[in-house]
């Protein structure tokens, strides 16, 4: 059967599953604030509503925990598969939705796929990219999560512009299973991990998979034959190894690699990118931009999509910890800028347009400051964590465990999600603009934590990483370890040379 081999090309279509959780996002926050939604789901207020939103995130937590073995039974391809079937599942559930209860019920099913896809779709990128563009072509899974976050906003905002009742959002919610067909399409015509047919002892078909990707099919390319040593060095290790479970995770050799690929999920949640994305409306109601908070909200993720795009082509240049440490440094500083002009020029009100849930109030000049500090927060998001928590994740486990540290890393992102998601929206009643201090105090406890326990993964190959990590250098100082690939990939160049030229003189003497 005919396989792709393009990496941008199985990236672009791969990521689908990316839209997937974008396409979840904004199909909460664009309804939110609706006459549509509200009137038929009798108003929820805020407890409920934080509920209702983060029922997709409890839905993925538990996805992104089945996800490590599903993927090392079945193949990181096949997970992909059931996952794209979940979620028409799901799309099907929320676009019949007849009251919260049913509506719930269809969040978490599509979660139970957004936390397969989330996961995996990093490994399965991880392991099909050059390490020269692995931090790119990984990175292209959060462009994609923006794509989908912006298009099911449009297509929310055209709904709720023409359509004055609840079909408005049944059709918006029934759109999401579009990509999940096209991403079912396509995949019977992707390449199986090479890495997890090395794993299965599946060699041929390994080494086959790394020449169509790296090689052009050739088998006796001296970066495929560098890479495929690397692959062999690490299945053997693996197969020394015992059998892998979440404990094992935690053991003497790996914890550390565990405990950086959960807390960059978890990190990249207690930023708060994720939680402005839900409850933008609200943040702009706040502002006192009223009605114009939809088109405020179109820019926001504009500006979010951008960012990124303009990051991935030098995502491998620039380094994940410096990536990571200006992100949180700078978020920081944003947070608690909120919260100063937000404390200082505010006051407290019952409602705003009628939203009970909506307690603290900002407008004139101000109200535009606190508006143009979240612009400028989600695009400082765009460009740092939001595609350097993914890749970076991705990266850090050796093979024998990729497939279950990956997925208990995104579990670590979904429960925090789903903890956040609940909890922003009774805070923007309860204490206001101090949820922005809670949010500025994480982004303080992560620099530490990121400066001095985050090696640099950047330009190296998976099976280097590993090598990295069991070396034991500081994290500060890990730019120093010296990468073997192009050492290995200049033995096989030499080996090639001489193989060649010994065939001419055998030639010559025939």
């Amino acid at each position: 059967m005919y396989r792709l081999s393009n990496i941008y090309v199985l990236a672009a279509f791969g990521t689908i599953g990316g839209a997937l959780f974008g396409f979840d996002i904004s199909s909460m926050s664009a309804w939110i604030g609706t006459h549509q939604y509200l009137d038929y789901f009798n108003h929820p207020d805020s407890n409920l509503q934080g509920g209702i939103t983060a029922s997709m995130s409890a839905g993925s937590f538990a996805g992104a925990l089945a996800a490590g073995f599903i993927s090392d039974h079945v193949g990181r391809r096949m997970s992909l598969i059931i996952a794209c079937v979940i979620w028409i599942i799901g799309a099907v559930l929320q676009c019949s939705a007849q009251n919260v209860t049913h509506l719930v019920a269809g969040r978490v099913v599509s979660g139970l796929s957004v936390g397969i896809t989330s996961s995996q779709v990093c490994v399965y990128l991880a392991e099909l990219a050059p390490a020269r563009i692995r931090g790119r072509i990984v990175g292209i899974q959060q462009w994609a999560i923006e794509w989908g976050i912006l298009i099911m906003y449009l297509i929310s905002y055209g709904c709720q512009e023409g359509i004055q009742t609840p079909a408005a959002f049944r059709i918006a919610w029934g759109v999401q299973a579009v990509p999940a067909v096209i991403l079912l399409a396509a995949l019977p015509f992707f390449p199986e991990s090479p890495r997890w047919l090395a794993a299965k002892e599946r060699y041929e078909e390994s080494l086959d998979t790394l020449a169509l990707l790296h090689g052009n099919g050739d088998r006796n390319d001296p970066v495929v034959q560098a890479e495929w040593d690397e692959v062999q060095e690490a299945v053997r290790i693996a197969h020394e190894s015992k059998d892998v479970s979440f404990l094992a995770l935690f053991g003497p050799n790996i914890w550390k690699r565990t405990l950086c690929g959960v807390s960059v999920q978890v990190w990249q949640q207690l930023l708060g990118g994720n939680v402005a994305m839900y409850y933008v409306v609200y943040i702009f109601q706040m502002a006192g931009m009223g009605s114009a908070s939809l088109y405020s909200a179109i820019i926001q993720y504009v500006i979010f999509l951008v960012t990124t795009g303009i990051i991935l082509p030098y995502i491998d240049r620039m380094g994940r910890r410096f990536l990571l440490l200006s992100g949180s440094i700078t978020c920081m500083i944003l947070h608690f800028a909120i919260a100063g002009t937000m404390a200082t020029y505010g006051h407290a009100v019952d409602s705003i347009d009628g939203n009970a849930n909506l307690t603290w109030k900002i407008g004139g000049a101000p109200g535009k400051a606190v508006i143009s500090l979240s612009y400028i927060f989600v695009g400082i998001y765009g460009f740092t964590w939001a595609p350097a928590g993914w890749i970076y994740s991705s990266e850090v486990f050796p093979l024998k465990y990729r497939a279950k540290g990956v997925g208990l890393s995104a579990a670590g992102n979904w429960i925090f999600n789903f903890a956040l998601a609940y909890f922003v929206a009774p805070a923007f009643t309860n204490i206001q603009w101090k949820t922005y201090i809670i949010f500025g105090v994480f982004c303080t406890v992560m620099n530490f934590h990121v400066y001095f326990l985050y090696p640099e993964t950047s330009g190296r190959s998976l099976e280097e990483i590993d090598a990295m990590f069991d070396s034991n250098i500081k994290a500060w100082q890990s730019h120093k370890f010296e990468a073997r690939f192009e050492e290995q990939i200049e033995k096989h160049r030499r080996e090639s040379v001489v193989e060649k030229a010994g065939d001419s003189s055998h030639a010559e003497v025939v």
